[in-house]
């Protein structure tokens, strides 16, 4: 193996406690999938450390773009947002708002990893993110307004558990090793992922469909409990999804678009990283 490139999240990080946090910021993942990646990046460096694997460890903040995932109970926000203004819906925050992220289009995230897999090896975790946040209530307006509905106000609902109030990348060290830098602004990859959107032929309505309620709070007060959609629903939506996935997946490898075909993986010049 040339070089092990070991995909995590910025969620290994959890709130920020500092801002914009390094790669030396304190790791306290607060959902279970921020736990994992924290797990996984651990492996792969036992791995380096024990059996002299070349294996470097990358942190993308909230990449998004063409085939970003909308579907089921645990969609991203971006595309969510994007389809229900295209549809003439108003977006659905949970939570005040106020909580911001960093997000990365996801032709840059994909660079910077194909960097991390050709630059010299390096030592620790490295930050891919933009080194801009914004809020999400800010978010769903400028998304509005990219779709051409201005006049849709986002509605409320109560907080997923777990959820990071503040992502806010310092990228320094990616542009120091890796030369990484960021070419994508937020406007207008969302400009670019709505004309994506549009050239599909498939329907925002017929998209949100696949979209499955996720957790979900169940009393009031202290008493409340969370509980999770059914798994029938879950499993329905995420089958009708997949064969959509596949289709185009496979049309995409016939081109050199760089493209989120997974979670975790991306296509770019052909190349298809998968972790």
């Amino acid at each position: 193996i040339a070089r092990f490139v070991y995909v995590s999240s910025s969620e290994v990080y959890g709130t920020a406690e500092r801002a914009p946090m390094d790669e030396t910021h304190p790791t306290n993942p607060t959902t279970v999938y921020g736990a994992s990646k924290l797990a996984g990046e651990h492996c792969a460096l036992a791995f380096r450390r024990c059996y002299d694997v070349p294996a470097v460890v990358v942190r993308p903040f909230n990449a998004y773009g063409p085939r970003c995932h909308h579907e089921g109970d645990s969609g991203e926000v971006i595309p969510r947002f994007l389809l229900n203004a295209l549809a003439g819906r108003a977006p659905v925050i949970f939570g005040d708002g106020a909580q911001t992220r960093d997000f990365t289009h996801v032709s840059d995230t994909a660079r910077g990893i194909l960097a991390a897999g050709e630059a010299p090896l390096f030592d620790g975790p490295v930050n891919l993110g933009s080194g801009r946040e914004i809020a999400v209530a800010d978010l769903a307006s400028l998304i509005a307004r990219v779709a051409g509905r201005p006049e849709l106000r986002a509605r409320h609902d109560a907080p997923r558990p777990g959820d990071v109030r503040r992502l806010y990348a310092d990228a320094r060290l990616a542009r120091r090793l890796l030369g990484f830098v960021p070419r994508v602004a937020l406007e207008e990859g969302i400009a670019a992922l709505r004309d994506w959107y549009r050239s599909t032929g498939h329907s925002p309505a017929a998209l949100l469909a696949e979209v499955v309620a996720g957790w979900r709070e169940v009393g009031a007060g202290r008493a409340a409990e969370w509980r999770l959609p059914s798994t029938a629903a879950i499993v329905q939506a995420r089958r009708r999804a997949g064969a959509r996935l596949l289709r185009e997946l496979f049309q995409a490898v016939a081109g050199p678009v760089a493209t989120a075909a997974t979670p975790g993986a991306f296509l770019v010049d052909r190349r298809l990283l998968a972790v």
